[in-house]
């Protein structure tokens, strides 16, 4: 750990200080777990010794886990190989951004980088079911992306698309057709390409955006640019986020808000000629109160498991397949089938799914089945066992660190497999409901402070993004401030993801000053409901929340008594100028664009109004970080210094975006908790 404090005071011995007794500080957890294919043994990632590394457990009674070597390298992901022999994992040389591809055997020899480009970025996407094969995106310093497909044995590649604002979703089994999706946060949309031997590709209709290329580079020349790709859900607004392609690549199936507010589950059949393709998604899975979080697709076809988001929380369901259009991987979408659809071409229409509920009942071909309750309130991660009959979960809750549970899919019953349990102490969360000025409805998770009797101190605290959403998940930070007597409201203010696509988009451009009032309307609403002190309320907010937490300060100077800014952006055309190009290209249907848009995104840059900022600040960045470059940071420290704003800067020097070394974790709670309980617990309006 490096870390430096710049103009830091003590707070030491403030009335809440019993939180430095607390377990919350030094919880590990566990994430991204992987069954190995014969299900007797899981690798995931975990922290338990300080550093995000990869372990393995062996499933069965009594069995310890053991940690595989990959180096000193905090490690974002694991996966698998379907051999059993090997792994695929995600390093993040020296804390930061710039991620690369490593493969390791499972007794921890062998290891060496498949994907590391100088000055670039480079993550798996899975195991393409051939070999060895790995389906991989590389990102350059310029920011184009190479779709690669690469033996982790031979350590040998093959380019199968390129182009910016690309990410390779899936390849079919037999490597003759690939899904690709492209374009900027909020509008992605996803395209199927024929990679088959001989140069043959999809006929006819819309090719990909421009500066897209896809094909093979089977003779090392690279890509062959101009091959067609077409869009699966062309002419329907909204994003496709995810997708997965059927065993035979006859069926995509794509996680998607297209002709829709809420992401489902739509398939579209992909045999048969490109001009006979039905006209809209069929619909194999929707409901009116939730969005479809993440789904996963058995090795063969016929198993589909989706995480469904209801107002935060993780419901699972299965669906199993009966054959029939958009089901199963015999006859799905099969040319001259003749496919039950929705007719989403109508927006309108495709809003409402019907069904009892408001829930589809498992689209045509599909049995459809609830699972129980997962043991934690999300899931943030899900893959199947070879065979289909077991998912392997990470699960979280606000009182449990991320953990990992095995699902039999078959009777609904869950296997603890590794991470900690329940933490003494900890609260639970609750989800409040209020409305902004407009009266559009926002929600939130409070965390009250036990035994609080009257209006106590409270911090809000603003998520990422913005299209991030604050779910009832484990938060150090969070049950820290409550053990030091300070409540938390956590809100998703509009933009945030999770409440369909008109909430997520509600904030685009202009509309962003509306989402700085919300952050007031929260605060109004924690003193109305007669839960905050007036005179104690604190803000707070990482990455985008961190943008957001400056632009409230200064926009409602008498609002906080103290915010803490996190790796935030303090002035669009700086971000803009110094972070990625690739992050900046996405960025603009959300933001706007730095040179169209420039004279918006200064009124919108909380820099250019500090001469209304009151509250002190507590400035925390990692010195890695390239998606919002530490320059924000020291722009910030600056202006508030020069007008004598009292400015503090805690910055992690092996950290970029977010902070995955526990031992600075530890710091970074500490400091803050430390920091904010003296301006808070020590004064009152009563």
């Amino acid at each position: 750990m490096a870390e430096h404090l710049l103009g830091a005071g003590s707070g030491a011995g403030f009335p809440g200080s019993g939180f430095l007794d607390a377990g919350f500080l030094d919880a590990w957890g566990c994430w991204t777990p992987a069954p190995a294919p014969d299900r007797r043994a899981v690798a995931y990632v975990s922290d338990r010794d300080g550093t995000p590394r990869v372990w393995v457990q062996p499933v069965g009674p009594g069995e310890r886990p053991r940690v595989v070597d990959t180096g000193p390298e905090p490690v974002a992901d694991v996966s698998w190989s379907p051999a059993g022999d090997r792994l695929a994992v995600l390093v993040t040389p020296g804390g930061g951004e710039h991620t690369q591809v490593w493969t390791v055997r499972t007794d921890g020899g062998d290891l060496r980088p498949l994907a590391a480009p100088e000055g670039g970025s480079a993550w798996f996407v899975g195991w393409t079911g051939r070999g060895d094969l790995l389906l991989v995106a590389e990102v350059s310093p310029a920011g184009s992306t190479e779709a690669l497909l690469v033996d982790a044995a031979t350590g040998s590649r093959e380019t199968v698309a390129a182009g910016p604002l690309l990410h390779p979703e899936a390849v079919s089994r037999d490597h003759a057709r690939v899904l690709l999706r492209h374009g900027p946060r909020g509008v992605r949309r996803m395209y199927v390409t024929d990679l088959s031997p001989g140069g043959g590709h999809l006929p006819g209709g819309d090719t990909g955006p421009p500066g897209s290329g896809t094909g093979t580079s089977r003779g090392g020349a690279g890509p062959s640019v101009g091959v067609a790709e077409r869009s699966l859900l062309a002419g329907l607004p909204g994003s496709t986020e995810h997708g997965r392609l059927s065993p035979d690549g006859g069926t995509a199936y794509l996680l998607s808000d297209a002709g829709r507010d809420r992401a489902a589950l739509v398939a579209v059949p992909l045999d048969g000629p490109i001009s006979e393709f039905i006209s809209g998604p069929v619909a194999v899975a929707e409901r009116r109160d939730a969005e479809l979080d993440r789904f996963a697709l058995s090795v063969d076809g016929r198993r589909l498991v989706l995480v469904w988001n209801a107002d935060g929380r993780s419901e699972l369901e299965v669906l199993e397949a009966g054959g029939g259009p958009g089901g199963g991987p015999d006859d799905a979408g099969r040319a001259g089938s003749a496919p039950t659809h929705t007719g989403r071409g109508d927006a309108e229409a495709a809003a409402d799914p019907g069904g009892p509920g408001g829930t589809a009942g498992g689209g045509p071909g599909w049995a459809r089945r609830p699972l129980p309750a997962p043991p934690g309130e999300v899931v943030s991660s899900i893959r199947l066992s070879a065979d289909g009959r077991t998912a392997a979960l990470a699960v979280e809750g606000p009182a449990q660190p991320s953990h990992v549970v095995l699902c039999d899919l078959d009777t609904g019953r869950y296997l603890p497999v590794a991470g900690t349990g329940r933490l003494a102490g900890a609260v639970d969360a609750e989800l409040v409901r209020l409305p902004a000025r407009d009266g559009l409805e926002l929600s939130g998770w409070l965390y009250r402070p036990p035994g609080a009797l009257g209006p106590a101190p409270y911090a809000v605290f603003l998520h990422g993004g913005p299209e991030d959403q604050e779910r009832p998940a484990f938060t150090p930070l969070y049950q820290c401030l409550v053990a030091a007597g300070i409540g938390v409201f956590a809100p998703n203010v509009r933009g945030s993801a999770g409440f369909g696509r008109a909430f997520r988009d509600a904030d685009n451009h202009a509309l962003r000053f509306r989402a700085v009032d919300d952050v007031a309307d929260c605060a109004a609403f924690l003193v109305r409901a007669g839960l905050a002190d007036p005179a104690r309320l604190a803000c707070l907010g990482w990455s985008y929340g961190g943008y957001l937490t400056l632009a409230a300060l200064v926009t409602y100077p008498r609002l906080f008594r103290a915010g803490v800014d996190v790796c935030g952006m303090a002035d669009f055309a700086t971000f803009y100028e110094r972070t990625e190009p690739w992050i900046a290209a996405a960025a603009v249907s959300e933001y706007g664009h730095p040179e169209a848009d420039r004279d918006l995104l200064h009124a919108l840059s909380p820099l250019h109004a500090f001469d209304r900022l009151a509250a002190p600040l507590l400035v925390v960045h990692g010195a890695r970080d390239t998606n919002v470059p530490v320059y924000e940071a020291q722009q910030v420290v600056r202006a508030a210094r020069a007008r004598g704003v009292p400015c503090e800067l805690l910055l992690f020097e092996d950290e970029g975006h977010e902070i995955r070394r526990r031992a600075n974790r530890v710091a970074f709670v500490r400091r803050v908790t430390e920091w904010l309980g003296p301006r808070l617990t020590g004064v009152s309006s009563g």
